[in-house]
């Protein structure tokens, strides 16, 4: 790396001269050029090079250093963003489709949105540090719950078309899969039913669209329905006699519908429903040219054992307190691996806790008044069509008017609304469509009026007499909804900004310290790089806008999927999958897509490791394929004896194998190249997992190890934030052979010649995020990029190297190296002290850290990945932290702490369990909460001490109250 240092005293470096103040490498990379020597220094090392070559297989490291541009300042690069943007042309889309301008209140956008506070959060898997998020998340369960009038909702889904589908496997499996009939309403979103029939393939379940009037009672096969509501059209149909007929059938009837629309018509648990889906992109997350957004699902308790994704439920911590947590936590998908209902492991959380505070700082009669204002000028502007002549779509509706224009051709009014900087919408069946939000206005209305106007006429003038915001002909809205405290206390901002900063408080993130977790590469999210997601360029896109007002977006991906491509060494990339395990699910789809082609549909077993993540054998199995597991050896590497057993016992059914490189236990395997030659000489494609690319990035490349497809954590290696679980992108990038196969869209033309369907609701995923990953490339470029993987493996090895004495590190490449994470093993504690992994967990918590990921992918464990954003004084101090708590276990082995009451078995010590007026233990009140000089200078309370899982599953409560008002 280039350093401004002196070469000696006194004398500058010539080239430093040019060197800027303002360059992204050194603020990225944590460790200075002098504490990256010292690091080297105590593991025996003269440079970084020296370590690389110790610790990757040198018939695996690139020849070339990687063709991407040279690295730009941060203020260059935000002037070259700027420049891409203004090459979008944001207009007035009236297009619908689910898709809807919508005011981001600013106290949510500066807080929320823009905050590292919520953004650099992890998932809340450690419930003691994420109790504000948690509460952000159950009030958004709560809105969801209370609009559909049905008791329990998750938190949250990818987007609309994705909760549809899942909405469908929670069906399937209600049946058992012993039904294999699916209908669809004809009248629902185009990607909604395009995201459906993909997920139905590979599970041989038979797709039925039509008129929901036609739906047969007495079909044996149907094992559930997909009812719009309001419909894509906007019609607001009765559905009580569809979802009669439904159930007369046994099967179970999904609603997807509009929260805004449900503050004013009947909801869908009123009429029966089962299950209720849809979108909450309209409670103040903007459109991002399709995301992200968080879909929501909700459904009847008696389904909960199959709700994908998670669901926050209330519990008690170990002194009684209220207390939140993930509920029913064995439901998540690395634990039940091929068994899983879902691959869903991820959530849109970010965007759920935006949407959650829209309703929160709007409150019920808030968001009434906007959905009757929005109404209000839809039935003023259909009054003003039907006095112009044209012929407007008889029925109730909410915000979406189809019309036929009567005395002027409809592609004059297109190109009138272009001119004034309107997009309407052109079904397929010739009608023009509108659908209007909450940034319409009254002269909005008027204007398009005017648009409308017959040649040689008037235009109408727009009447309110009469209009009072109901829904005339529909079922009218009789229930209460959101009446709990927290959506009545925080209408002035003054009071939401404290709010917010009261739950942002109760969080640690990345504003605290480090979050060392293993697979999960929590590093910087720079702030240069995140600049952009605000920028109303890239955030008032409709997803399906014309091509021509994208232009900028259109750059940005073919910059971004080429710098992709590169470092993979894959030459095409699809940017459609918005999370990692959708990725991995797509990547399957696009092999057996493939093999399908060449007369080979039989092939569908897939060889996965035991090592490997559990959402591997959840997807492979949503893909429709056969798991058969892989064993490893005692070094946690591939057993390829067993694999070349298992790959040749299944040679004519062989379409896959899925790995993870590095492995999931942290080591570069030495036998990748003859590991794919295997699966390739038996007939199947590789599968590379990329939740370890950070430890690839310039260094070595997943194409040219003989990998056909990888899919990349954007979110992890690309600087995506992790927003408290979400949002998430994972892209794929694949050989030419699977080039034809990348994903398709219905109203967006992208993907392959033999495109697969659709996996997401909008073409390209969550597009507006995908400006950080590409800052972030773009400042390090070619050297820079390389250099924050080096880094990365520097700062994991330094750390094993500080640790080994105190814990057994448990598995090793050559040379004792590890990659970029590495596992301690803690089971031998639970003999010797009766410590358990968990509780090292929480006694770190009271050192001011979230513990490393835990007891995955080895029970008892701690896998550690310090990122190479973080600087030796933090690593360090992490070191430090662990070596205390070895001690501290050490005590108790030694019988000089008691083995019940000790600070590891009482962790975390909370703020009011340090006051407390009388002290039943027999350590000092100092070492609970004070165990370390730094804690002197900033200390981090968890709100609450250790939270009691078993109890929240035994009492399964998933709608607020807030926990002040429990607690009160």
């Amino acid at each position: 790396m280039p350093t401004s240092e002196p070469t000696r005293p006194g004398a500058v470096d010539p080239a430093s001269v040019l060197l800027s103040g303002d360059a992204f490498a050194p603020r990225h990379l944590g460790p200075s050029e002098d504490e990256r020597k010292a690091m080297l220094r105590a593991l025996g090392l003269d440079s970084l090079e020296e370590l690389i070559r110790q610790t990757v297989p040198q018939s695996i490291q690139i020849e070339h250093p990687l063709r991407v541009p040279e690295a730009l300042d941060e203020t260059v690069a935000l002037e070259e963003l700027r420049e891409m943007a203004a090459r979008n042309r944001p207009l007035r889309s009236l297009l619908g489709l689910g898709y809807h301008a919508t005011r981001t209140p600013a106290v949510i956008q500066r807080n929320i949105l823009e905050n590292p506070g919520w953004y650099t959060q992890y998932t809340p898997y450690q419930a003691e540090i994420s109790q504000g998020r948690l509460e952000a998340l159950l009030n958004f369960q709560t809105m969801v719950a209370d609009l559909t009038a049905l008791p329990l909702a998750n938190a949250s889904l990818l987007d609309e078309a994705t909760a549809a589908a899942e909405a469908m496997g929670l069906a399937f499996n209600a049946a058992k899969q012993k039904r294999h009939r699916f209908f669809v309403d004809a009248d629902t979103h185009p990607q909604t039913k395009a995201v459906v029939r993909t997920r139905a393939e590979p599970l041989d379940i038979e797709i039925v669209e039509g008129d929901p009037e036609a739906i047969d009672a007495t079909d044996g096969e149907l094992f559930g329905a997909l009812l719009s509501y309001p419909a894509s059209s906007g019609r607001i149909r009765d559905l009580r006699d569809t979802v009669a007929r439904v159930h007369e059938a046994g099967a179970l009837a999904i609603v997807a519908t509009d929260l805004l629309a449900l503050t004013l018509i009947e909801a869908p648990g009123e009429f029966g429903a089962d299950v209720a889906v849809g979108s909450a992109q309209r409670f103040g997350v903007p459109m991002g040219y399709g995301g992200p957004h968080a879909g929501f699902l909700a459904t009847r308790d008696e389904f909960k054992r199959l709700v994908p994704g998670r669901i926050i439920g209330m519990s008690v911590d170990a002194a009684g307190r209220p207390a939140l947590r993930l509920a029913m936590q064995t439901r998540e998908q690395h634990i039940r691996r091929d068994k899983a209902t879902s691959n869903i492991c991820t959530a849109q959380v970010l965007l759920a806790i935006m949407a959650g505070a829209y309703a929160v700082y709007h409150g019920p009669d808030g968001l009434r008044r906007i959905a009757r204002r929005v109404h209000g000028l839809t039935e003023a502007l259909r009054r003003g069509l039907l006095e112009q002549g044209h012929h407007v779509e008889a029925g109730p509706v909410f915000d979406t008017l189809r019309l036929r224009t009567v005395g002027v051709d409809t592609d004059v009014v297109l190109a009138r609304a272009l001119d004034h900087g309107f997009e309407l919408l052109r079904s397929e069946d010739g009608r023009l469509g509108v659908a209007l939000d909450e940034w319409s206005t009254l002269e909005e209305v008027r204007e398009l009026l005017d648009l409308f106007a017959p040649d040689g006429t008037e235009p109408a003038d727009p009447q309110l007499e009469g209009i009072d915001g109901e829904v005339e002909g529909a079922r009218p809205r009789r229930s209460s909804y959101l009446t709990h405290t927290v959506f009545h206390r925080y209408h002035a901002e003054h009071e939401m900004l404290r709010y917010l900063h009261r739950l942002q408080s109760r969080d640690l993130s990345l504003t605290h310290s480090m979050i060392p977790l293993g697979s999960c590469t929590m590093k910087l999210n720079a702030t240069s790089e995140m600049l952009g997601l605000s920028w109303p360029e890239w955030s008032r896109l409709h997803p399906f806008t014309a091509a021509e007002n994208a232009e900028g977006y259109a750059e940005l991906f073919e910059r971004l999927t080429g710098a992709l491509a590169e470092i993979t060494g894959l030459p095409a990339v699809s940017l459609q999958p918005n999370a990692g395990a959708q990725g991995e699910y797509t990547g399957l789809l696009v092999i057996r897509a493939w093999h399908r082609d060449r007369g080979q549909p039989h092939r569908r077993v897939c060889l996965i490791p035991v090592s490997a993540h559990g959402t591997n054998p959840a997807s492979a199995v949503m893909a429709g394929m056969k798991v058969v597991a892989v064993a490893c050896d005692d070094r946690g590497n591939i057993d390829m004896a067993d694999l070349e057993a298992k790959a040749a016992a299944h040679a004519d059914q062989l379409a896959a194998m899925m790995i993870t490189y590095p492995s999931t236990h942290g080591v570069f395997e030495e036998g990748v190249r003859d590991l794919i030659d295997i699966v390739h000489r038996h007939g199947g494609l590789v599968y590379m997992d990329g939740a370890n690319m950070n430890a690839q990035v310039g260094i070595t490349r997943p194409g040219d190890m003989g990998a056909d497809v990888c899919h990349l954590n954007l979110h992890k290696t690309f600087a995506i934030p992790h927003g408290g679980g979400g949002p998430g992108m994972g892209p794929i990038a694949v050989s030419a052979d699977l080039a034809p196969y990348l994903p398709g869209h219905p109203l967006v033309e992208c993907g392959g010649e033999k495109a697969i369907g659709p996996v997401a609701a909008a073409p390209y995923g969550s597009p507006s995020i995908l400006t950080i990953s590409w800052m972030y490339i773009r400042m390090l470029g070619t050297e820079g990029l390389r250099a924050a993987t080096a880094t990365a493996i520097l700062n994991a090895n330094y750390m094993a190297h500080r640790l080994r004495p105190h814990y057994p590190i448990l598995y090793t490449g050559r040379n004792e190296r590890v990659a970029h994470e590495f596992i301690l093993d803690t089971r031998a504690f639970k003999d010797s002290a009766g410590v358990s992994v968990d509780d090292i967990a929480k006694r770190l918590m009271d050192y001011g850290f979230h513990a490393p990921t835990m007891s995955w992918p080895v029970a008892g464990t701690l896998m550690v990945e310090p990122t190479e954003s973080e600087s030796k004084a933090e690593l360090d101090r992490f070191c430090d932290a662990m070596i205390a708590i070895r001690e501290e276990i050490r005590e108790i082995e030694e019988g000089r702490a008691d083995r019940e009451d000790n600070v590891l078995h009482n962790a975390p010590h909370t703020v009011q369990e340090i006051a407390r007026e009388d002290w039943p233990h027999p350590y000092t009140r100092e070492k609970a909460a004070f165990p370390a000089p730094w804690l002197r200078e900033g200390k981090f309370f968890p709100c609450v001490g250790r939270v009691d899982n078993a109890y929240g599953d035994r009492h399964l409560v998933c709608t607020c109250v807030s926990v002040e008002e429990a607690a009160g």
